[in-house]
């Protein structure tokens, strides 16, 4: 087991209870003020009905779907912008996840019914979009709000191994939660614990301090149904470990995805184990073969 899986953490450390006593106290009221606002603006929903969440990584909120993060997500996923007009919004729900190709579409089990798509802007890149897609009972998929994320400092392969700065390529089950914070309603187990710690800076100075408050671990080289901590590796240290969704600290991360503590939060609550979801995790272009 261990407290910090290597793969989670940006190379650049300081003590890890130094940065956690200079931000967290500031950043939490922060971040309840923002949920405060958020809720009174009806901005909290569940993700599957389309709401959209008043809230941006950095401070302010905003509506997730304006012009300028509409072109951003459209730049990643082909999603159509305000531009396209009253058509989109007349288009049916698609038999198939937009921007997945055959052989990705493939690898997400039969029984799957929601798919977490990361989808990077570029092979070298470490940023992505996030979106949740529920599959209906009819066989049709809805998209939930997309949200901006990090990926690793230099963007994904389809070979990983430890240390190498990427983010694996693939389809991963999403089994077991947890996180320094307590269980705030996830369906998946949560495993509450202290040893969920980050300290020091990030790639580009950003403090680490609050990055695993919420986590959901993906099933890379790991052995699901256990806690995120837990440490065992059937493909050998080698291929690396420790890959998870986590809190977004502003910058790129050693192999992880991470998304907003709010965004986080929904995800917690929307997924389901009888769903069984995955991450479909990549760049666009790779997610497209």
């Amino acid at each position: 087991m261990t407290a910090a899986p290597p793969e989670t953490l940006p190379q650049r450390q300081t003590d890890p209870s130094r940065g956690r006593r200079r931000h967290r106290r500031r950043r939490r009221a922060l971040r309840k003020a923002m949920y405060a606002a958020a809720a009174g603006a009806a901005g909290l929903a569940v993700i599957g009905a389309g709401y959209v969440l008043l809230d941006r990584p950095g401070g302010g909120t905003a509506v997730a779907d304006d012009a300028k993060h509409a072109a951003a997500r459209a730049e990643v996923t082909g999603a159509p912008t305000a531009r396209s007009g009253a058509s989109a919004l007349k288009d049916p729900l698609p038999r198939a996840i937009p921007g997945l190709g055959p052989r990705t579409r493939a690898k997400i089990p039969a029984a799957t019914t929601q798919v977490l798509v990361a989808s990077g802007a570029g092979k070298d890149s470490s940023r992505s979009v996030v979106t949740l897609w529920s599959r209906t009972a009819d066989g049709h998929w809805k998209a939930g709000t997309s949200w901006p994320a990090h990926n690793a400092l230099h963007g994904w392969t389809d070979a990983h191994h430890a240390g190498d700065l990427h983010s694996p390529i693939g389809v991963y089950t999403l089994s077991d939660a947890g996180g320094f914070d307590a269980d705030p309603g996830s369906h998946l187990p949560y495993h509450h614990s202290s040893k969920f710690r980050a300290g020091g800076v990030g790639f580009d100075g950003e403090p680490l301090d609050e990055a695993f408050d919420y986590v959901i671990a993906i099933d890379y080289n790991r052995v699901p149904g256990h806690s995120p901590l837990d440490g065992t590796q059937p493909l050998g240290p080698s291929r690396g470990g420790g890959i998870w969704v986590h809190v977004d600290h502003g910058g790129p991360t050693h192999g992880c995805v991470s998304i907003a503590a709010a965004h986080m939060v929904e995800l917690l609550r929307t997924l389901r184990p009888a769903d069984h979801p995955v991450i479909v995790m990549g760049d666009h272009a790779s997610l497209a073969v």
